[in-house]
């Protein structure tokens, strides 16, 4: 018996996906949150679940085949991968990166490292990092024919670049030294302030190009706009603009469009953000790939893309957490086809890190790739139409704000009249609004903190110059509360405290209060639970009432009149509601912050 093929399918049994069904489904269900009604028009559904990234990206509920573009993987615009199909199995480069001022503890670090699973290193150089001066000590043991190196020396990017070509030449593998030197005189304006030489860049390049054919010069990193704040299109654009300047200085040099193109690698930054980071470095490929046609380099020029776990997303406070941030970046780094990934360590911002923060960052990659097989998929993003479009918008978005950064004059005018700066800092602002108002979770610290933590020690990390961009953690504002609710409870051997003012039965009340004791334990303000009555045992000053809307309609004025007798300075609500004897309100959407810096102020925390 010939079972029909038609019968065979699972969909079969199902009716045909209509988007106009879907649309009715889903209004359905924002009928009921009240944020549609029987008048809002299909059409009118999916704009109520779209809504833009920091860079105006619109973010749609619902994609679909016609958001794809057309493209197949190896092919310029190389937005699908630069590997071409059936090319075979191929990973990353897993770089580590080292910036331990002491040589013997560099080496030390790096060889484990690379007999470990790294297969390159990443050295901070100079101010911050390692004296360039210990350079050799520090890669004795380091066979530079295999194990790539690419320096980051800021002001010292010349005396590190001939100290490292010195010693390539004296080991007789200059041929075959492989990395970059580095330079970036862009960067180094975007982080101190201090204006970098093109020249001194582009001499390097030309050496590069003739002497040591396996070795980069220049290195377009995008981390400064990102750790400032920035959005991706903005970390983008302004990376597109610093390779357009270095190509110019490059070619002006006399290199040839093709050699200068081959002296670059960008660095970008990935975050938590899993599809965001992907599309930002399939934006990156594309938009590189645009400015190679209109340089007329020759087919095969793709964006070389160093990715970087974002250093702006760590936090000091439970710091365990940012292992599954950097896990969910690494992947999405891999996915968006980075040709290098390096994952900062777990303990990054509590100091320099320990021989464990190492091995778990490159363990992380090492089970991406062999665990996982991330790398034996050729563009595992291709099938999403999500990235897809998410790829377009970014790029459209990228190159406008490269653009702008042209008609300022290039990237050094933009950087130097404040225009980079201030657009940085209103994307900050907008994003910095979105944490302090829990918009933006940060896990084990402004959501779930944990009170009784006891943070790792780390040796602390050299001082790393400044006088440029700001560098922010998305953290800061929330971790500068905890701070000082630390130095109180040191002070005075107590932690601030807030009391809950729980009314009604258990299951009445619970979910108000357990919300209210996460928002205030951000702060580092201690919460304890009661019935009004006993808010004078307590210890606190302020109270915070908690059930539900029925039970405050009955005993919220009662219950605010007997913590105002106890001695309650203030009263808090949990919940929207309005009710005589409340002073303020905390709620899904409020700002946090403010409510934080509030309390404390009322319990007599100083700053």
């Amino acid at each position: 018996m010939t079972v029909p093929p038609e019968e065979l399918e699972l969909a079969a049994a199902f009716p045909p996906a209509e988007r106009d069904r879907w649309r009715e489904m889903v209004k359905g269900v924002l009928r009921k949150s009240g944020a549609a009604t029987d008048d809002t028009p299909p059409d009118g559904i999916e704009g109520l679940l779209t809504r833009e990234s920091y860079d105006g990206v619109p973010v749609a509920a619902l994609y679909t085949r016609a958001d794809a573009p057309p493209g197949r993987p190896g092919l310029a615009p190389y937005v699908r991968e630069v590997r071409p199909d059936g090319e075979g199995i191929a990973g990353w480069d897993v770089r580590q990166r080292h910036a331990h001022p002491d040589a013997a503890a560099t080496r030390e670090a790096i060889l484990a490292d690379l007999e470990n699973g790294a297969t390159s290193v990443w050295l901070r150089l100079g101010d911050g990092g390692l004296p360039v001066a210990a350079l050799p000590d520090a890669l004795r043991g380091v066979l530079l024919d295999l194990a790539p190196v690419v320096l980051d020396a800021g002001a010292a990017t010349a005396e590190a670049a001939g100290a490292f070509l010195s010693l390539a030449a004296e080991r007789g593998n200059a041929a075959d030294a492989s990395g970059s030197l580095g330079a970036d005189p862009l960067g180094l304006q975007a982080r101190t302030g201090a204006q970098g030489s093109l020249e001194e860049a582009a001499a390097l390049a030309v050496r590069c190009a003739r002497e040591f054919p396996r070795l980069r010069a220049i290195t377009v990193d995008g981390t400064p706009y990102h750790d400032a704040g920035g959005a991706d299109a903005e970390e983008l654009g302004a990376a597109v603009a610093a390779g357009v300047a270095y190509l110019r200085a490059l070619t002006g040099a006399g290199l040839s469009v093709d050699e200068a193109f081959g002296q670059l690698e960008f660095r970008l930054a990935v975050n938590a953000d899993q599809f965001s980071s992907i599309a930002k470095l399939r934006a990156m490929r594309r938009l590189w790939a645009r400015v190679a046609e209109v340089s007329g380099a020759a087919d095969g020029t793709a964006a070389r893309i160093h990715a970087v776990t974002s250093a702006a997303m760590m936090t000091r406070r439970d710091p365990w957490v940012n292992m599954l941030r950097t896990t969910i970046a690494a992947f999405a780094a891999g996915v968006g086809g980075a040709d290098a990934v390096t994952v900062l360590p777990f303990d990054a911002r509590l100091g320099l890190p320990d021989d464990f923060a190492r091995r778990i960052a490159r363990n992380t990659q090492t089970l991406l790739l062999e665990e996982s097989s991330l790398a034996r998929v050729v563009d595992p993003a291709g099938g999403s139409w999500y990235a897809e479009s998410l790829t377009e918008g970014l790029a459209q978005a990228a190159w406008t704000w490269f653009t702008e950064i042209e008609k300022a004059g290039g990237l050094a005018a933009a950087l130097e009249s404040g225009l980079v700066a201030d657009r940085l800092a209103a994307t900050w602002e907008r994003r910095r609004a979105d944490i302090a108002r829990r918009k933006a979770p940060l896990t084990g610290v402004s959501e779930f903190p944990n009170l009784a933590e006891a943070l790792p020690e780390r040796e602390s990390a050299p001082a790393q110059p400044g006088g440029g961009l700001p560098v922010v953690s998305y953290a800061q504002d929330f971790e500068a509360l905890r701070d000082r609710s630390d130095a109180h409870a040191e002070a005075t051997g107590a932690r601030p405290r807030v009391f809950l003012a729980t009314l009604g039965p258990i299951a009445v009340h619970t979910a108000r209060a357990s919300f209210a004791a996460n928002l205030f334990q951000a702060g580092g303000i201690e919460t304890v639970t009661g019935a009004p009555e006993e808010f004078a045992a307590s210890g606190a000053a302020v109270a915070c009432l908690c059930s539900s809307d029925e039970v405050y309609a009955d005993r919220a004025r009662d219950a605010a009149r007997i913590l105002r007798d106890a001695g309650a300075v203030k009263v808090w609500l949990a919940g929207k509601g309005t009710y005589e004897g409340v002073d303020a309100r905390v709620y899904a959407g409020c700002d946090a912050i403010g409510v934080l810096e509030t309390t404390l102020h009322d319990l007599g925390v100083n700053e």
